[in-house]
């Protein structure tokens, strides 16, 4: 009977330390190797069951069971945070609950700004305290085919420019240990889902790229307020159609980096392939990173009568039909 009941001992010791050997081993296992980001939210009054069953949809865990087993040994199926949190294949199930359980340790909040530059956005970066400026500078110049194979809408991109126009500006959550290509590719994966096909099928109708609509969407947003972008959109438009210069302050502050509401003669008469006054057409490239309003500008115009406008200093935008009228409103509000 002794020996029976021995036999029971041991057999129970080794299947609790074999349980826990295994149990050790499924939460400090990552599904894979894919390090690529996901965007991962947890809603309010999500529950434990709830939230297993959207990492195992997302591909973010390799199972629900050791994932809730994993909280409940802990006693954290309370301490879930509500919000985006910023996850990987790669992360095993302790780290992932620990980043959903304590996410002010492990991530922290920037915003992009609408219409910053690449230089702007490396420079909020570095006194965000999360990376060096020529290290984000590199990751968005750095040789294009690395970043055409991860996004489609990156295949008309000229194949020695920059990622500017790409990043999109919002409010993002990032790990604080970040690298350069992890925060690049945080706003490359949102411009994927923030140009929707409705609108790449519309911008393809209209014979444009995409590369072409940032372009114009980066002048626009550094020109005017939201609520005159479309009208701004199809007096551009209007002036690309019918070869007429675009002749945009914002394409000379992009060179001169003055910010001036009304550029210099001098300014004017700068030899750059990016000035406007001088060269007819689009510029080579985007001028900043555009939001949303602006894009949508391009892509959807509203249809005016008006070639010329400019912008009071008090941000009022005024239109003109005409070269003359347009004369005479520069004399009336900007003389």
């Amino acid at each position: 009977m002794k020996n029976i009941i021995r036999k029971i001992i041991l057999i129970l010791i080794i299947v609790i330390v074999g349980g826990w050997l295994w149990y050790t081993f499924q939460i400090a296992m990552p599904l894979s190797q894919d390090n690529k980001v996901k965007q991962f939210e947890i809603k309010s009054g999500s529950g434990v069951n709830q939230i297993s069953q959207q990492l195992y949809d997302q591909g973010l865990i390799r199972s629900k069971f050791y994932f809730e087993l994993h909280v409940w040994l802990n006693k954290l199926q309370r301490n879930f945070i509500r919000g985006t949190f910023s996850l990987s294949p790669s992360m095993n199930i302790k780290d992932i609950v620990a980043t959903l359980t304590d996410a002010v340790v492990a991530e922290k909040k920037i915003t992009i700004i609408e219409g910053w530059n690449l230089d702007e956005i490396a420079d909020y970066l570095e006194k965000e305290g999360l990376i060096k400026p020529e290290e984000f500078l590199s990751q968005v110049k750095r040789e294009s085919s690395y970043w055409t194979k991860q996004y489609a809408f990156l295949k008309d991109k000229p194949a020695n420019s920059s990622l500017e126009g790409y990043l999109f500006p919002d409010t993002y959550r990032v790990f604080k240990n970040s690298s350069a290509s992890d925060i690049v590719e945080k706003m490359l994966d949102n411009f994927n889902q923030k140009l929707n096909q409705e609108w790449r099928t519309e911008i393809i109708n209209q014979g444009k790229s995409i590369y072409e609509v940032l372009t114009l969407a980066s002048i626009i947003e550094k020109e005017v307020a939201s609520e005159d972008m479309s009208k701004i959109a199809d007096v551009f438009l209007k002036r690309l159609k019918e070869n007429i210069p675009l002749q945009s302050d914002a394409t000379i502050n992009y060179i001169t980096k003055k910010g001036k509401v009304q550029p210099s003669l001098a300014d004017l008469k700068i030899d750059h392939l990016y000035n406007t006054y001088m060269y007819k057409g689009l510029p080579p490239g985007p001028i900043a990173n555009p939001g949303l309003n602006a894009i949508e500008a391009v892509i959807y115009p509203t249809t005016n009568s008006y070639y010329y406008f400019l912008t009071t200093k008090e941000g009022e935008v005024i239109y003109s039909k005409t070269f003359a009228e347009h004369s005479e409103n520069k004399k009336k509000y900007l003389d």
